[in-house]
């Protein structure tokens, strides 16, 4: 993991802030699937397949949440993350305070440490889909996947990215505030961390060049009620431009 300079930073970031992360965590254990900062039901945006029977890898799991909505869909998941505070605190917790288990693996998306064509689904909400590097995890994603395999994953919309203030405790606004071309690393004042975050087009040529055909790119507008814990986005905002991306691309 050394021999890329932000998983260190990225590990040690969410090392420290694992803890906020835990009554989110178990209020996601406890309830239906929904997705992103709004927390759209999954009624509302169709993110997941028929996943009864399938093998599947969640990629940067956190706290395990959407791995157990797989598993009491009847899938058999795996959840991978790098940082052991979330997976041996957090999420081996809810294992057993849901009575839900399945196996939690201690490494990174660029390096999967599982043989090739494993799973019948990988997916990530705001794992590795904005923490690691895609031109790394992606070409790990579609190794580890069967061919027919999904790759699913949830991100900032990149409007969002290029609209956002430097002070995630500011709302964006209605102006362009970093350029399109060349978007990729982005690193924040005062926050340690590295996000990753691509332009439409680079995301397709990265997917279709590693065997994947795009299915689909759901944009996500939270309804009129919608709450966020995040002040990075308004609901003004995300009302009226997409705040959240979830692509969906099937390997050949």
């Amino acid at each position: 993991m050394s021999s890329f300079d932000y998983l260190g930073r990225n590990q040690a970031s969410w090392t420290k802030a694992a803890p906020e992360y835990v009554d989110d965590g178990r209020r996601n254990w406890a309830g239906e699937p929904s997705w992103g900062i709004w927390s759209v039901p999954e009624r509302g945006v169709g993110v997941l397949p028929d996943v009864d029977g399938l093998d599947t890898l969640e990629l940067g799991c956190g706290t395990g949440y959407v791995s157990s909505w797989l598993l009491r869909r009847g899938a058999r998941p795996v959840g991978l993350d790098p940082t052991r505070a979330q997976l041996s605190t957090t999420a081996r917790a809810f294992q057993d305070e849901f009575d839900l288990r399945f196996p939690l693996v201690s490494a990174a998306a660029e390096m999967i440490p599982c043989a090739d064509a494993s799973f019948d689904l990988v997916i990530s909400e705001y794992g590795a889909s904005i923490w690691s590097d895609p031109y790394l995890w992606i070409p790990e994603a579609a190794r580890v996947l069967r061919p027919g395999g999904d790759l699913i994953f949830l991100v900032n919309g990149t409007l969002l990215m290029l609209c956002a203030e430097d002070d995630e405790d500011v709302a964006a606004g209605a102006t362009m505030l970093r350029d399109y071309f060349g978007l990729h690393r982005i690193e924040w004042p005062g926050d340690d961390a590295v996000e990753f975050h691509l332009g439409y087009g680079d995301w397709i040529r990265l997917l279709r060049s590693n065997g994947f055909e795009v299915e689909d790119l759901i944009e996500i507008r939270p309804p009129e009620d919608a709450t966020s814990r995040y002040k990075f986005a308004s609901l003004e905002w995300a009302r009226r431009w997409p705040s959240e991306e979830v692509w969906k691309a099937r390997k050949k």
